[in-house]
Parts: structure tokens; C-alpha cells; sequence
């Protein structure tokens, strides 16, 4: 195997990847005894037909894309790695040549990592934030406590109200024929969750229980499934029941049931305790963003559009894991959301490009500070993955290859050059004078 390296234009990068043609020969056998039982031609016996018989019946090409497919997948990574250059993205992939008795040859576009010329990051100025807690405050996360505690009962002497939850079943029809996905029975639905389209839920108030009715929807012109995008529906809905919460009295009782303390006085300061780490890690946080922001925005670097896609595939790859712990699979939240996979993916855009920068800037810092993970680093990680994960620290340490502890060293840096950071900070009040903005401007 061979490989050359085209630089283009914007980090972008082209590796023209030529493989022997001995080894396209053995792919292209091995697909052949991959597909041959698959392969009947008369006169013989389903896995007995000679692959000059097939190829001969069927073309020539016939194993093209299986080796093709073979080839890529076990000699790209070693590509990457003799390329000697920091890829970012997937590949855009393209064959060039496939043949028998030639080299098979096939390009990879990627983006490459980009260089960064850091602006200021030490003595960043960033706005200093109060985290006293208020009587509001408690009495906020009293309410959702309540909530969270509430128990539902069914409500007979009302109609539908927002809020609710209504148990219905429904069948949704489009020029009068039903279609996939439109009919449930028992289906437990929060009013004024928006999760059903349009205005689905909003006709359901002041509707009764046992009532039946007629729900009028037009599903989005962007909607994931085309056959339904744009179209008007109805929905024959019957209510079942209407349910709401009834809260618990706030009381030394309620104090007992939901915490360790027995009086309703121990929890509210145990309640403002909570709140006041909450907001402090919090303001933590907006400040460190606020902080690495004002790099970036001082920083050079020019991020290839294909690092950013790459991203945002990520990004979706991690939303449907949730989505899949919580028990719903990708393909239903788009039918319920009336969302497609490219418009959550645009929607990630913003978000991906500044984890890009962010990673690229603290990169560079920790590379201009020489910063260092030691091994009492290493185990101090692996202590922590051990307990959020319940197992034992060695167990975690074997499991982890060597690319998986490069990687969890190239992040421990990144952690260490936000902590410089953060630790090198100014704070200022919120209100500022003419003088104090233009110094501001000035980093």
C-alpha cells in the first residue's frame, strides 16, 4: 500500500491510497466465497458455481463494491497513520480505479486539524455573578419537589385543562386512509408538552372524559417521513381519562417523606445549602465559558466545514444513545417531533462549531504552558471513572487500549489548561465604565 498527501485549500486534505493488485485479488476472492451460496445459476448447485462462471453471467464487476468495501476498511486506518497528518473528519471517499490485475486506488477527503494562534488567555476579564440564594429561590425548588412527589388521580368534574395528562386512543387518517404510525390505544399524553404536532393537544382542552372527537393536524412540509410532509390529517381521538397532580402539603411530614431530616425547617436549610453549590458550580461554569469565548474571539483558526459535520454527527449519535435509555428510538422522536435527522443536526451547528474552537484553543494553551499529565493524574482519573461507572479502578485500566488512554490524557490536558485559565481570571461587576470596555476590547 502506498499513500500521498494533497494539501487543499481551507485544512482540507486529499490521500490518494493505492493498494496491489494481489490484494484487491484476494479480496475479490474472499467475496466471492462470501456471496456464493448466495448465487444460484442452473446447472449448478447453489455454493458450487465457479467464480469465472458468475462473473462471466453477471460482469465482471460483480465483487467490486464487497472488496472495494473490505479493502477500505482494513487499510484506511493504516493510510491515516503513514499520511502523518491530524485528521478531524470522516472521509469523503472515492474510487478511482478497480480492476482485476491493476491496483485498486481510491481517494479520502478529510479536514485536518487546524493551527491556532492563541490571542490573550491569561488575565481574562469575565463578569462576576451573585450566587446568594433568595426566599424565591427555596421556595422554587420547594414547589418542584412537591412535584416531583405529587401523585396523580383522575379528575371527573372537569374537562381537559393544559398541564393534564389525558389517556387516549387515536387513529389518524389522510384523504380518509389510515396511515404508519398514526393509531395508539391507552396512550398516555402530557398537555402542553408538544409532543405531537401542531396543534394536536391544544384541541384536546375542554374536552371531557368518554367524549369523543375530531383532532384537525397539518403535518410539516419538512416532516422526516415525506409520504405525510405537508399533508392535512384527522384524527378520530377518544379520551379515556384526565389525570392531574395533587400535590402533597408542605409540612414536617413532607420534610420526613423526601429527605433525612424531620422538620420542614432542616430541609429548607438543607434545600438552601444545595442550592447555594448548585449556583456557584453553575456560575463556575458561565464564567469559564465566558472566559474561553473571549479567547476564541481573539484566537485565529479556520475550522473546515467537514470538521464541523463530523461534530454534529457526533452530537446526533449521542442524543439518540439518550433517547435510547430512555427508552425511545431515533426514528419515533422524529415521527413525534415532526423533526428530520438534518434539521436537528443544523440545529447542532452552533453548538458543535464552538466544542470545536473551545477543544482547539485549550488545545494550544496546554501545548504554550507545557502541560503535563502525570501518572498520579492517570490514577486520579481512573479512581473517578471507576466509581461513576461502579467498577473497580484496575478492571478500568484493562479494559482501556492504548488509543483510549492517549485519549483520556489529551482531554485531562484540556481540563488542566481551563483550570490556568480560570485560575488566571479578573472579575468585574456587570455594570462597567467606558474605560473598563475598551479594556476589554483591547484583549
Amino acid at each position: 500500500m502506498s499513500v500521498q498527501v494533497e494539501n487543499l485549500e481551507k485544512n482540507m486534505a486529499k490521500l490518494t491510497i493505492e493498494v496491489s493488485a494481489e490484494d484487491l485479488e484476494k479480496a475479490l476472492e474472499a467475496a466471492y466465497q462470501k456471496q456464493k451460496h448466495q448465487i444460484s445459476i442452473p446447472g449448478f448447485r447453489k455454493g458450487k458455481v465457479p467464480r469465472a462462471m458468475v462473473e462471466k453471467m453477471y460482469g465482471a464487476g460483480i465483487f467490486y463494491e464487497e472488496a472495494a468495501n473490505s479493502l477500505m476498511q482494513a487499510n484506511y486506518p493504516a493510510a491515516v497513520e503513514e499520511s502523518g497528518i491530524d485528521i478531524v473528519s470522516r472521509p469523503t471517499i472515492d474510487i478511482v480505479q478497480i480492476e482485476k490485475g491493476k491496483p485498486f486506488i481510491y481517494t479520502a477527503e478529510v479536514a485536518v486539524k487546524p493551527e491556532v494562534t492563541l490571542g490573550k488567555y491569561k488575565g481574562v476579564t469575565v463578569t462576576k455573578i451573585d450566587v446568594s440564594v433568595s426566599e424565591e429561590d427555596i421556595a422554587e425548588e420547594l414547589e418542584k419537589e412537591r412535584s416531583r412527589n405529587a401523585r396523580m388521580v383522575t379528575v371527573t368534574d372537569r374537562p381537559v385543562a393544559d398541564g393534564d395528562t389525558v389517556v387516549i386512543d387515536f387513529a389518524g387518517t389522510i384523504d380518509g386512509a389510515a396511515f404508519e404510525g398514526g393509531t395508539a390505544e391507552n396512550y398516555s399524553l402530557v398537555i402542553g408538552s408538544h409532543s405531537f404536532i401542531d396543534t394536536f393537544e391544544e384541541q384536546l382542552i375542554g374536552k371531557n372524559s368518554e367524549e369523543e372527537t375530531d383532532v384537525n393536524v397539518t403535518f410539516p412540509e419538512d416532516y422526516q417521513a415525506s409520504e405525510l410532509a405537508g399533508k392535512a390529517a384527522v384524527f378520530k381521538v377518544k379520551i379515556h381519562e384526565i389525570k392531574t397532580k395533587e400535590l402533597p402539603e408542605l409540612d414536617d411530614e413532607f420534610a420526613q417523606d423526601v429527605s433525612e431530616f424531620d422538620t420542614l425547617a432542616e430541609y429548607r436549610e438543607d434545600v438552601k445549602k444545595r442550592l447555594e453549590e448548585q449556583k456557584e458550580a453553575e456560575a463556575s461554569r458561565t464564567k469559564e465559558d465566558e472566559a474561553i469565548q473571549k479567547i476564541i474571539d481573539k484566537s485565529k483558526m479556520e475550522i473546515p466545514e467537514a470538521m464541523i459535520d463530523t461534530q454534529c454527527e457526533t452530537m446526533l449519535d449521542e442524543f439518540a444513545q439518550r433517547l435510547a435509555q430512555s427508552g425511545l428510538q431515533m426514528e419515533q422522536y422524529l415521527q413525534l417531533s415532526g423533526q428530520t435527522a438534518a434539521n436537528l443536526k443544523e440545529q447542532m451547528r452552533p453548538e458543535a462549531l464552538k466544542r470545536i474552537q473551545s477543544s482547539l484553543v485549550l488545545e494550544q494553551i496546554a501545548k504554550e504552558e507545557n502541560i503535563e499529565i502525570t501518572e498520579e493524574d492517570m490514577e486520579a482519573e481512573y479512581a473517578r471513572m471507576a466509581e461513576a461507572y461502579g467498577m473497580e479502578a484496575d478492571k478500568i485500566k484493562e479494559y482501556m487500549g492504548d488509543a483510549e488512554k492517549e485519549s483520556m490524557q489529551s482531554n485531562l490536558k484540556i481540563v488542566k489548561a481551563a483550570d490556568l485559565v480560570m485560575e488566571n481570571v479578573k472579575e468585574r461587576a456587570k455594570a462597567r465604565t467606558k474605560k473598563e470596555k475598551e479594556a476589554d476590547t483591547e484583549e
